[in-house]
């Protein structure tokens, strides 16, 4: 049950786009994710005060989200203006996109506690490094793939000071193809590097449980090497949902800085929750602890072999 809610790599953030076509001619385009099928019809978008909708908003259900489009005419320039969407609940959250012809574009973050947020007359580079890092540290908690793989690797290493050198050698690693494919210069198919991630999490779920008795696996002994060549691949599904959300155009480079920082973030929070797990288990409960270690690692192993079937047969 478990591996079909999680929906792995799925991006969690809702998102809503405002594109300038033509002279004071818009598109509005949203996706608000949902937990369960709606009874009714959400409210659309709330539209800044100098728009009005050209005709009915169109709306359906795809993916498990409300999809959502509308065109608008708007007199005068947004700055200033506010844009809101409500319905937010618990920690969902939406990122906007606001495009204007000729101009950079720029991206506001809403949640459930602030869901209207100010267009700004011109975009702020701390604004978007600020979206961009919660999107990120989001992204890494949500992505239960890329969240197992990091628990796995901390489950199968243990010892603090091998899990930073693999945690760093898989950063550095990831940080170059995320970079690579988010800027265009790299890419791959997502269906295949999708599957490859899962057989990532196969893969170290099998070498927890080897037995330490035999001789010891390239794995045990250079792990931050398998951390490095699974990282190449995982930073090729971050690329992909950083082009789900979309790069400002005007601060590429801070969006992308930003983004991996709050990957990394995220990651080493992980790192230090599963540590201080492994930590009070092993002062309060020793002889429990190689079974914990077990057990967890069928389970990591058996959600990562779902994935792949399900990615491989899709």
């Amino acid at each position: 049950m478990l591996p079909a809610s999680a929906q792995a790599d799925e991006l969690r953030p809702g998102y809503l786009e405002l594109t300038e076509e033509k002279a004071g001619e818009w598109r509005l385009r949203w996706k608000q994710p949902f937990s369960a099928p709606p009874t009714k019809a959400p409210p659309p978008p709330v539209i800044p005060a100098n728009c009005a909708m050209r005709g009915n908003a169109e709306m359906g259900v795809a993916g498990g989200a409300v999809i959502g489009a509308a065109a608008l005419t708007c007199t005068g320039p947004l700055g200033g203006q506010s844009i809101a969407m409500p319905g937010l609940i618990g920690q969902s959250d939406m990122l906007v996109r606001i495009q204007p012809l000729d101009e950079p574009a720029q991206a506001l973050r809403l949640t459930a506690k602030q869901p209207s947020a100010e267009i700004a007359a011109q975009p702020d580079t701390w604004q978007v490094l600020q979206t961009y890092f919660i999107l990120g540290v989001e992204h890494i908690l949500a992505g239960w793939d890329h969240l197992l793989f990091v628990i796995a690797l901390v489950l199968l290493i243990r010892n603090w000071r091998a899990v930073i050198l693999a945690a760093t050698a898989f950063t550095v690693s990831h940080s170059i193809t995320l970079a690579s494919a988010a800027l265009g210069y790299v890419g791959l198919p997502g269906g295949p590097v999708e599957a490859l991630i899962a057989l990532s999490i196969v893969f170290l779920a099998l070498e927890i449980v080897r037995p330490e008795t035999e001789t010891p696996s390239l794995t045990r002994r250079f792990p931050w090497i398998v951390a490095f060549v699974f990282g190449l691949l995982h930073g090729f599904g971050f690329a992909g949902a950083l082009n789900a959300i979309g790069l400002p155009e005007g601060d590429i480079l801070a969006a992308l800085l930003a983004f991996n920082i709050g990957v990394e973030a995220g990651q080493l929070l992980v790192v230090a929750v599963v540590l201080g797990v492994l930590a009070f288990i092993q002062r309060c409960a020793a002889h429990a602890l190689p079974l914990t270690i077990r057990v967890s690692a069928y389970g990591i192993g058996a959600i990562g072999a779902y994935w792949l079937v399900d990615r491989v047969i899709v």
